[in-house]
């Protein structure tokens, strides 16, 4: 397959979602539209190293294709990084930034005929809320979706009120956040529990995973545990 091009893109509007999350609006001139598949990610090539492989940055672009050129990315900060303190330091309305895309397989096949469980952490919720928007916008049919959604804490959940908003909206579209580390209303503890819950009559489903490696890593095991199939498991790694 042929490498996509680099193409030139502008920010256009900087919002905090979370105390150490941002979202970035970014724009492609050259283009009427930015065209990709809910679940794709853009490669950023950022000035913050002499060797390329390691100036480029991936992101799951967390809007959905709407016919614009501009496209939607939700980024962490990592102290510890190179990259996103370039972002979080550098980068304002105005900006230009280097990127290639949209790309990966992480993606949605349609008929949509099986449950689909849609299992996050932190800002692994990104592709997650491109895909079901797009379902929503497009009215696409489907049986039944859990996104399963877990952080630490409260101030860390992403589209928080856009999904509840989305769960009033769409028939059998299920929003389940949970905590490990406070206390509160909801769910508490981690996202596997919750989704060995929902499948003890082990329905027909395909499971979407985004994350950190480790909850991955857990989720595969106990899934496959559970008499699901390999194939049943798709994934995006983050880190």
């Amino acid at each position: 397959m042929a490498l996509l091009p680099w193409r030139k893109g502008i920010v256009i509007k900087i919002e905090n979602e979370t105390l150490d999350t941002r979202r970035f609006w970014i724009q492609v001139p050259e283009l009427e539209s930015f065209d990709f598949k809910p679940g794709q990610f853009v490669t950023l090539d950022l000035p913050i190293h002499e060797k390329l492989n390691k100036r480029w940055r991936s992101y799951s672009i967390s809007s959905w294709p709407d016919g614009s050129n501009i496209f939607e990315l939700l980024i962490v900060l990592n102290s510890f990084g190179l990259g996103t303190p370039y972002l979080f330091n550098e980068i304002s309305i105005g900006s230009e930034l280097i990127f290639r895309g949209a790309q990966g397989v992480f993606t949605l096949h349609q008929p949509i005929e099986k449950d689909l469980y849609l299992v996050c952490t932190g800002t692994g919720i990104a592709p997650f809320r491109s895909m079901v928007q797009d379902i929503r916008r497009k009215e696409i049919e489907y049986k039944n979706i859990y996104l399963l959604y877990g952080c630490r804490r409260r101030e860390n959940l992403m589209y928080y009120e856009e999904m509840l908003s989305l769960e009033k909206e769409m028939n059998n579209f299920h929003f389940i956040p949970t905590l490990s580390r406070e206390e509160w209303d909801g769910r508490k503890g981690y996202v596997h529990s919750i989704y060995e819950e929902l499948c003890t009559a082990k329905s027909p489903a395909n499971f979407f995973l985004c994350g950190w490696k480790d909850m991955i890593d857990e989720a595969r095991k106990r899934i496959i545990e559970l008499g699901y199939d390999k194939k049943d498991i798709h994934v995006e790694i983050y880190g």
